[in-house]
């Protein structure tokens, strides 16, 4: 088994996630006692967001990359970072470690394409909806269409993100609000809803009514990291 270097903290309510999903599935996958080998490096949010909100990217990067290499330093084979946003800095970050690090958007690429889809809505971060490292990449390497929310769900989508969910606060009447931008993306003719951030599945879990599919980001990557320690 290869060790997963974990990039979290943010936020850390789906890095906790994150560590659940991995050695449960190598658990699953190995049989018990079995666990999986990694190392996790946790920033804190409150020093990364102001960075992002005032779009000092090059210094997040920075600090992207310092925490890369300190995964690396301790045995890290392969990195995943524990956030749709963060990928935004993934390409630059990648080209300054020596390890594989795993795009979130090209493991939910191939789960997308393996089911047959073409078109789909994006909910995230307005840096993950209106970026050109998310949706760009998704119609260049995958051939799928990603369709956005109106302005105003996105802003608000980027503040419940931010407000609320990075802080593990998860209310019905949010749940309700989100559900009802998704509906209006299925209005438009899309074939499933990217949950493109890592807390949106906590917000939405499986099981969760929505009037179409729902692709869980955190669980696809979570698998992918898992697929690629054990291959």
């Amino acid at each position: 088994m290869r060790t997963i270097g974990l990039i979290g903290g943010l936020s850390w309510v789906s890095s906790l996630e994150y560590y659940r999903r991995i050695n449960e599935l190598v658990q699953a996958r190995l049989g018990a006692p079995h666990s999986a080998r990694c190392v996790l490096y946790s920033f804190d949010l409150a020093e990364i967001e102001p960075l992002e909100q005032a779009g000092r990217w090059d210094e997040a990067t920075t600090r992207l990359v310092d925490a890369l290499r300190a995964i690396e330093r301790a045995g890290a084979d392969l990195a995943i970072i524990c956030s749709n946003t963060t990928h935004k800095l993934a390409g630059e970050a990648a080209r300054q470690i020596h390890i594989p690090l795993l795009h979130i958007a090209d493991a939910t690429g191939a789960r997308m394409r393996a089911q047959g889809l073409t078109r789909v809505g994006l909910l995230g971060t307005r840096f993950t909806m209106e970026g050109d490292f998310y949706a760009p990449r998704l119609a260049e390497r995958f051939g799928i269409e990603v369709l956005l929310p109106e302005a105003a769900e996105r802003q608000f989508v980027h503040d419940l993100i931010y407000h609320e969910l990075c802080a593990g606060v998860f209310t019905t009447d949010a749940r309700e609000r989100v559900t009802e931008i998704i509906h209006h993306l299925a209005a438009s003719g899309v074939q499933a809803v990217i949950l493109g951030c890592t807390e949106l599945p906590l917000l939405l879990p499986q099981g969760t009514a929505s009037p179409i599919a729902l692709i869980d980001t955190l669980r696809i990557h979570a698998e992918a990291a898992v697929d690629a320690a054990l291959a």
